[in-house]
């Protein structure tokens, strides 16, 4: 049967009709007023109901079957979509401008060309929520006590032998905690250093959550450029000499994406071992360099001990599992061992577990080798689109991402949050930068979530939105 639909349109705001057709659907679906199944109106009709043009309501629908709330059909018509039901929460909406309302805006999805999520089409997810499962059995038989606060020394040891194979640092396990993701060891870091008040060198443009953890631990950032060659040395030497840490993506810079130069490489630890500063390299997708061979991490490099190295599973595997590690200078070992234990501890053994084997039987890397073959070829489909529609100068390979460059005076923001209705997340690159003064406006689409199919009809919508908001 199909249900009536009581929508109500605001003519004298200047909210779209077709957003507000969006709204009133979306709402009711939601709530549960038109449930699964329910048969709407064809977008004809509801046009004559409301009074508006028909194009308006195919517009709403458009955007209401690119967010998967309905589906059209032929032969049975409009109707809502087989979704869970929405629960009805009663906390409380961040404030708005608040880092929390920027940060959830940030991480929502899933959506085409979303920023900071890998693949899942080519993750053998079968094989590894077996030995998961697996691993969930040994954690509920095994003796009720407190877990190793450094991680499970099965997953330490993989990872020692990853990071020696891939990442050319020699380590032993013992250097190695287990975290809860880059963002956990982090703060474990900061935790550990206790540097509070004093200066700090952070890339420009930087990962905003990178840029807010530093001023939570109280660090006053100077921010410091990024050129063809990674982070500007010479510029942090001559306008931040007192800076006591250096927080660095040297593989791949975010968001720009150069590698940091082995010049700029050895003149950062050169500079670092003579003047006490700290290093917190960021391995941010080096292991999925798609040119060639990654270079080394900086921390291979280091022979005074002052790179404190992070890495995550969250690119690779998947952000849900909250797992990441750390690789401690052997000077500072037992400090991160007594932080981890009495203030940040690891996730559970199961999930470390299930990931050592992983890694163990090879699957691990079996699987980072179908990843770069299947991002290479995402990334060379995506460019073939939108090379044709944007200059060289404003379309950039930046790693594991394309950078729309917008121009000037453009709300990356808004155009971001108008392609979402179509099921697409371009991250907007605003927010990587320091200040509204120097921040310049773009768009990173993420090669890992690129579309497989319909790649050109989603290009081309989000081409139309770019045009009509820059």
């Amino acid at each position: 049967m199909m249900k009536p639909l009581n929508l109500n349109i605001d003519r004298s705001t200047k909210k779209p009709l077709a957003e507000q057709i969006r709204h009133g659907i979306a709402a009711a679906i939601e709530s549960g007023v038109l449930e699964p199944g329910a048969r709407l109106p064809s977008w004809q009709d509801l046009a004559v109901q409301l009074g508006v043009a028909r194009g308006t309501v195919r517009t709403a629908y458009e955007k209401l079957n690119a967010a998967q709330l309905i589906v059209a059909s032929r032969a049975t018509g409009t109707r809502v979509a087989s979704r869970p039901r929405a629960v009805v929460k009663s906390e409380q909406r961040p404030d708005p401008g608040s880092f929390l309302e920027i940060y959830q805006e940030m991480t929502q999805g899933p959506a085409f060309f979303q920023m900071g999520v890998p693949a899942t089409e080519t993750f053998p997810a079968t094989l590894f929520a077996r030995i998961r499962a697996k691993a969930v059995r040994v954690e509920a038989s095994a003796a009720p006590i407190y877990p190793d606060p450094r991680g499970e020394l099965e997953l330490r040891r993989e990872i020692a032998g990853y990071l020696a194979i891939a990442r050319g640092i020699d380590c032993a396990p013992s250097q190695v905690i287990v975290t809860g993701g880059y963002s956990a060891g982090l703060g474990l870091a900061l935790r550990v250093l206790g540097l509070e008040g004093q200066n700090a060198w952070m890339e420009e443009p930087g990962f905003p959550f990178t840029r807010k953890g530093l001023q939570l631990a109280r660090l006053s950032l100077s921010p410091i450029p990024v050129d063809v060659d990674g982070i500007d040395i010479d510029f942090g030497l001559r306008h931040a000499p007192d800076a006591k840490l250096v927080v660095v993506t040297p593989g791949q810079q975010a968001p720009l994406g150069p590698t940091l130069s082995l010049e700029r490489r050895l003149r950062l630890l050169e500079w670092a071992a003579a003047s006490g500063v700290w290093i917190i390299e960021d391995d941010y997708l080096s292991e999925l360099q798609l040119a060639g061979r990654a270079a080394p991490a900086l921390a291979s490099l280091d022979r005074v001990g002052r790179v404190i190295h992070i890495g995550s599973f969250s690119k690779t595997i998947s952000p849900t599992l909250r797992l990441g590690f750390i690789v401690a200078p052997i000077e500072l070992m037992a400090r991160f061992a007594e932080v981890a234990a009495c203030l940040a501890p690891p996730p559970g053994p199961a999930v470390q577990l299930a990931t050592a084997e992983f890694i163990r039987e090879g699957h691990y890397l079996r699987h980072l080798r179908r990843l770069k073959r299947g991002y290479a070829a995402k990334r060379d489909g995506l460019l073939a689109q939108l090379r044709p529609h944007f200059d060289a100068d404003n379309l950039l390979v930046t790693g594991l991402a394309v950078l729309l460059r917008l121009p000037d005076g453009s709300s990356d923001f808004t155009i971001a949050r108008e392609i979402l209705a179509f099921g697409m997340f371009p991250a907007p690159l605003s927010p990587w930068y320091a200040s509204a003064e120097t921040s310049r406006p773009g768009l990173l689409l993420s090669v890992a979530t690129s579309p497989t199919k319909g790649l050109a009809r989603y290009c081309d919508r989000m081409i139309d939105i770019i045009r009509r908001f820059s």
